[in-house]
């Protein structure tokens, strides 16, 4: 067996990083082969890009394009301190096609809460790998709030309600106490759409989903697995054991016991 590598990712996305103090410093006109995300602490700027000028102020953000010519500079009257940050590659971008930014509209308008802390969340990476994971989280914490406060048409396409509902129940039906409510609260979408865009979908409903889940879950430890009845009725979300069993044996015409059997012997057992 190949022992496990450890080391820097192959395709890193963050670059760097850094704060500017309110001066009269400015950049371009030029273009630079990253993106580089500028979130505005305070006081005021300007972005040439485009054959657009636009203004920026507290609370904004831009973004250069990679190889988009732009010229930024302060307001001489009430020059801007802004964080920034450097990044590039293919999970930035598919980052970025999920927020509403793009090189012909590179501002945010300013968040619903202050994201500043988040910028301090993204450290500069030095040698060990622990600091370039760390980076790389900060840095996707911050374009997840991004993502949220200005969401892209391409991320509204991407929700997927029933897929985000079916991935809830596989993950959780361990969990006795799981309910369609549960699932409901999760999607965060009205109960009886959620249920019409289910059946629709699947073919069943909600409850019956989880319960087809929890079975085959049963059949596959079954098969693979010296767990006794009662620690596998536990595992699948059952607990009580007798009416583990019952619900077992209604969907598959088996016994927890007699399936087991009928694996052990060679036979093929009943896929639920």
């Amino acid at each position: 067996m190949k022992p496990l590598e450890y080391g820097f990712s192959e395709n890193p996305m963050f670059k760097a990083n850094g704060y500017k103090p309110p001066d009269l410093h400015k950049w371009g006109p030029g273009v630079r082969d990253v993106y580089a995300l500028h979130y505005i602490v305070s006081g005021r700027g300007y972005l040439k890009t485009c054959q657009t000028t636009f203004l920026l102020q507290t609370g904004e953000s831009f973004i250069i394009f990679p190889h988009m010519e732009v010229y930024y500079y302060p307001d001489p009257q009430d020059p801007w301190e802004y964080f920034w940050i450097e990044f590039n590659g293919t999970e930035a971008s598919r980052l970025l096609s999920m927020i509403h930014i793009s090189p012909e509209h590179p501002v945010a308008a300013a968040p619903p809460q202050d994201i500043e802390p988040l910028f301090h969340k993204v450290k500069a990476a030095g040698i060990e790998p622990f600091e370039r994971e760390r980076s790389e989280a900060g840095l996707h914490l911050l374009l997840s709030y991004y993502m949220e406060y200005y969401p892209s048409e391409q991320a509204f396409l991407k929700k997927d309600y029933v897929s985000s509902a079916k991935e809830y129940i596989e993950t959780n039906f361990w969990n006795s106490s799981l309910s369609v409510l549960d699932v409901v609260e999760f999607v965060k979408i009205e109960r009886s759409y959620l249920f019409r865009l289910f059946k629709k979908e699947t073919g069943t409903s909600i409850s019956g989903y989880l319960t087809a889940f929890r079975i085959r879950r049963a059949c596959a430890l079954l098969a693979d697995s010296q767990l006794s009845i009662k620690s596998l009725s536990y595992s699948v979300g059952y607990h009580d054991p007798l009416y583990f069993s019952k619900v077992f044996k209604k969907a598959t015409s088996y016994t927890p016991s007699q399936y087991r059997g009928s694996f052990s012997g060679g036979e093929l057992p009943l896929t639920p």
